[in-house]
This record gives C-alpha cells, structure tokens and sequence, in this order.
C-alpha cells in the first residue's frame, strides 16, 4: 500500500475522531496527516514524512488551536429564546399567586406564579420576570 494513501486513512480517522470528541486536537493532527500525504504523495522520504507531520501538527497545535478554542469559549454576546425574557418586565393580565396566574411579555400571554410562594399579586402590576421554568414565567414585583 502506497504511503499516501496510508497518510489519507489516517487523516480520515482523526477527523471521524473529531467528529466525537470536539477537541479541536483530533482535527488539527487529521490536518496535518493529510498536508504529509500530500507530501508522501510526490515522493518524499518515510522520515521525511515523518518530519513534515511533526512540524504541521506542532504548528497548528501552537498557533491554531489557541485561536479555535478562543473563538469557541467566547461568551455568547445575545441571548435568545425564552433566556431573552429573564430580566424583562411584564404586565399582571390575572391575579398571580402561588396557584397561578397570567402575565403578558412583550406583546405574548404566559403563565405565572410569583418568585416567592407567599406573595399574591394583583392585575394591573408590573412585574419582573426572574426566571422561565417550563413554560411558567416566575416574576416578582417591581418595587
């Protein structure tokens, strides 16, 4: 089998690898297994081969991989779906007490209940939304 094509494999395994651990790592090496089959592929040296992986794949994991993880742990700038909600006002549609209640987000209906159980709030209140569980906003009136 010619050492290309050995190359290739390898560098198909690494990124079926990466595929299941999300690493980046995986990827980088499967990266660099198919620049050194190019490489074998028009006729270097097995220890040349050797040398152009080790040289492809310590430079990626030095100066790309800093760079894909930073790209990746990079804190989300916006919020979406029912995230967006916590921290918005709303507006008490029917009393909401530890049974239940309704209040309006932004133009749509949800049910509520009131953040701590004991409280009882009556309609025409505006209310912040502390958190979504399931689709019951829990909110706390507005001081």
């Amino acid at each position: 089998m010619d050492a290309w094509l050995i190359w290739l494999i390898v560098a198909a395994l690494l990124a079926v690898a990466e595929i299941f651990t999300l690493t980046a790592s995986l990827g980088m090496l499967g990266g660099a297994a198919l620049v050194t089959a190019g490489a074998a592929a028009i006729g270097l040296p097995v220890v040349w081969q050797l040398v152009v992986f080790t040289v492809v794949a310590t430079a990626s994991m030095l100066f790309l991989r800093p760079l894909a993880l930073r790209h990746v742990l990079k804190p989300q700038k916006e919020r979406f779906g029912v995230d967006a909600l916590v921290g918005r006002g709303a507006y008490v549609v029917t009393e909401v007490s530890g049974l239940g209640g309704r209040v309006r987000i932004g133009g749509e209906e949800w049910s509520a209940r009131p953040y701590d159980e004991t409280l009882v709030i009556p309609p025409g209140t505006t209310v912040d939304v502390i958190e979504i569980s399931g689709s019951t906003a829990l909110v706390y009136p507005r001081e």
